[in-house]
């Protein structure tokens, strides 16, 4: 990117993205869209935002829309960030539909998955529950999804760095649940990559993944707009069984919608049921 951002093209921008998938960038974050855009300018042989802005526009550029909004959505995670959720997943959650008499599958759904860290945190919950209570939560089926192609590609190899490996990942849960690579990194073992399906999805369109026990949709309301958020969290209300559980990150909260969703307080931290 040659020139700078100017106001007009960092605001047709912001428009742009939140129109795309929902995102609402705050002020003065011409920087971030500045360094996560260049490669793609300089790919396409363009010189400012603007350029970039009215290539977006023209028909049969679906292709670069997805990379834009790519590069824009693309997030650093971790293993079992911020820990509480999935110790109430363990303590609480499990417990209690290890406990209910059905012969449903226990489904649960990790929105805005990223590179596969949070589904696959809580397919090893899972796996260690089970071994701690054999018989227990046999059909367990965790759909995860993501806006970003690249990030789902990442995740349904199973396959990361030494790097990557050491945010969050005991030495422990590494040595049970992965296997050296050919390249140097780590492979998550079958039992836990069988548990998780990844499917493209953004959250501002239409939910067709079925009915769940579970949604954690962790770390990504908060780049959204308050109708947006509302919006999501209604229709993410449709897809609960009845009883199910919502889990928001740390930062995260309702702010409304209390004929929906019931504070359930976990000591430490809060998730929702469905009224």
């Amino acid at each position: 990117m040659k020139a700078e951002i100017t106001p007009q093209e960092y605001e047709a921008f912001k428009s742009f993205l939140q129109d795309a998938c929902g995102i609402l960038l705050g002020e003065n974050k011409q920087y971030l869209v500045k360094s996560r855009l260049r490669r793609i300018l300089e790919e396409n042989s363009l010189n400012t935002l603007g350029e970039l802005l009215d290539r977006l526009k023209r028909p049969g550029r679906g292709g670069l829309k997805e990379v834009v909004i790519d590069a824009m959505t693309t997030n650093e995670t971790l293993w079992f960030r911020d820990n509480h959720p999935f110790r109430i997943l363990q303590e609480k959650l499990l417990p209690e539909f290890a406990e209910r008499k059905t012969a449903q599958p226990l489904r649960i759904w990790s929105a805005a998955c990223s590179t596969g860290q949070e589904p696959y945190s809580i397919a090893m919950i899972v796996e260690e529950f089970r071994r701690a209570r054999p018989g227990k939560l046999r059909d367990v089926k965790i759909t995860a999804t993501d806006i970003s192609k690249s990030v789902l590609e990442v995740a349904r190899k199973g396959e990361y760095e030494m790097i990557a490996i050491g945010r969050g990942l005991s030495p422990e849960r590494q040595k049970q649940f992965f296997t050296p690579s050919l390249n140097g990194g780590w492979q998550i073992k079958p039992q836990i990559r069988s548990m998780v399906e990844f499917k493209e999805l953004n959250l501002l369109e239409r939910y067709m993944l079925g009915k769940f026990d579970i949604v954690m949709c962790r770390n990504v309301l908060i780049y959204f707009s308050a109708d947006l958020k509302k919006d999501i969290l209604t229709r993410m209300h449709a897809t609960l069984n009845p009883g199910g559980y919502l889990v928001l990150g740390a930062s995260e909260s309702l702010n409304g919608l209390p004929h929906l969703y019931e504070m359930v307080q976990c000591h430490p931290g809060i998730i929702y049921r469905k009224k």
